[in-house]
């Protein structure tokens, strides 16, 4: 049986998979839930799915409590392989913001990181780093063959 991929998953994959139980990044996630994929991230990054997760406005459109964002990240904490943060590289993006993925990705020595703004993640190539949709990443680890 082939290693998981060990993946970064940008905040937006998150938001994706709390509004649409039948896309892409939900089942991203649920690949996550059975451990066919690993899912790398910082404390940092993973404060940042908290608050984005916890906004009132993402929480009207994902019909999710505070209970509820609290009970998917209390399981994200229990599967996520944790990175310590040994390097920065500060700045390399253009969004101040998207930095602490990078961070994240490449520290952990990440497969790929997954997010919808590909472009924003353009120079991440000169670390050698996959930056993939969640379609792209199905299809380049094969995880419908898991």
């Amino acid at each position: 049986m082939r290693e998981a991929p060990r993946l970064v998953l940008d905040t937006n994959i998150l938001v994706a998979a709390s509004r649409h139980r039948d896309g892409p990044s939900f089942a991203l996630v649920q690949a996550v839930r059975h451990r066919r994929v690993k899912l790398c991230c910082s404390a940092t990054l993973f404060l940042e799915y908290e608050s984005v997760l916890k906004r009132p406005e993402q929480r009207v459109v994902s019909g999710w409590s505070l209970q509820d964002v609290d009970a998917v990240l209390a399981e994200l904490a229990g599967l996520l392989e944790p990175v310590e943060l040994h390097f920065r590289w500060r700045p390399q993006l253009r969004d101040p913001a998207d930095e602490m993925v990078l961070e994240a990705a490449v520290n952990a020595g990440a497969d790929a990181l997954i997010t919808y703004n590909e472009r924003d993640f353009l120079p991440a190539a000169r670390f050698n780093l996959a930056v993939l949709t969640p379609p792209a990443a199905w299809a380049r680890f094969r995880l419908h063959e898991v």
